[in-house]
């Protein structure tokens, strides 16, 4: 792997793992043990960070699974001894923070500036914007309105489920940072 200042090992050593047809920012962080799935676009100033070690010496991984959205300003980091896993087709908007332990199913949409902390998510989950979800599981398909802080599984009873139109969205957010990433590999090859 070509060490670029920007995608480093931790003080462990653990490399990131970048899938070769994944696209990082240039001024992305990716540091220690991350590990980044095909397909995945990771914008400008975002910074993963897997580097703090556990009980037993070891750090926990960083997971992006394929066709991951990761936009400008996301910041992912983890408890020492815990990781975090993002699935496949999810979308983590502008300026978002998670912190793990924190497993994030498949297409989800954390929407800008939400916070998501010790949380497990199902499959097509919203959450909305400046949103908070706290030591807390949602099952599938939960919509989190904006603004709301989520602070136990409590919480959760009152929520409504995703619409057909927010899925579409989520789909569109896909598509619109797909073409993007293609745009830019096509640019940085000149295709």
């Amino acid at each position: 792997m070509t060490h670029f200042k920007n995608i480093r090992p931790n003080l462990v050593g653990n490399h990131p793992q970048i899938h070769p047809e994944a696209l990082i920012d240039p001024s992305a962080q990716i540091i220690g043990n991350v590990i980044v799935g095909k397909n995945v676009f990771v914008g400008p100033v975002a910074v993963i960070r897997a580097d703090e070690r556990g009980a037993d010496g070891t750090v926990a991984p960083i997971i992006l699974n394929e066709d991951v959205n990761i936009q400008d300003g996301v910041i992912i980091h983890s408890h020492g001894g815990t990781s975090v896993t993002i699935g496949s087709r999810t979308s983590v908007a502008h300026g978002a923070i998670i912190h793990g332990p924190c497993v994030i199913g498949e297409d989800c949409f954390i929407a800008m500036g939400s916070a998501l902390y010790s949380a497990t998510l199902g499959h097509s989950i919203w959450i909305g914007m400046g949103a908070q979800v706290i030591c807390a599981s949602l099952d599938a398909h939960t919509y989190v309105p904006t603004g709301s802080v989520i602070r136990s599984n409590q919480d959760v009873w009152s929520l409504r489920l995703v619409t057909s139109q927010e899925k579409k969205y989520m789909m569109d957010v896909l598509s619109a940072t797909k073409r993007l990433r293609d745009d830019y590999i096509a640019a940085r090859t000149g295709g």
